[in-house]
């Protein structure tokens, strides 16, 4: 069963993602970006959906640190983000990000891109 890593500081957030995933996916969770790091480092999960504002390190940062660590830097990297603001999407591939997706969250979408993902880097 694949892991993902769940960075996400809402706990609403965290909850849906929760709901959503854990029939089909290990699930490990992270309140901040500093414990991202942390998680992604120990528990080498095949995919990380990151929320982009966090408290202690944002995730812009926290998947800069995680891309620039070689152990880590295949994981793919979903970015979270409720800022839709034009230019997100850019800057969050420019910061490592591998797909970009926008709160609220389309279940649809979330498992699309997930599926498109693990798919390639399982392959």
């Amino acid at each position: 069963m694949n892991k993902i890593l769940i960075v996400e500081d809402v706990e609403f957030n965290v909850d849906l993602l929760v709901q959503l995933l854990e029939e089909d996916y290990e699930l490990v969770t992270a309140g901040d970006g500093a414990a991202g790091i942390a998680l992604a480092e120990s528990e080498r999960p095949d995919l990380i959906l990151m929320d982009m504002s966090l408290p202690v390190l944002d995730g812009w940062e926290a998947t800069r640190q995680i891309k620039a660590n070689p152990a880590l830097t295949s994981i793919p990297i979903i970015a979270l983000t409720a800022h839709a603001m034009q230019g997100d999407e850019e800057k969050a591939r420019a910061c490592g990000c591998n797909d970009y997706l926008t709160k609220p969250i389309d279940e649809d979408r979330l498992f699309e891109k997930i599926d498109r993902l693990l798919g390639s880097s399982t392959a």
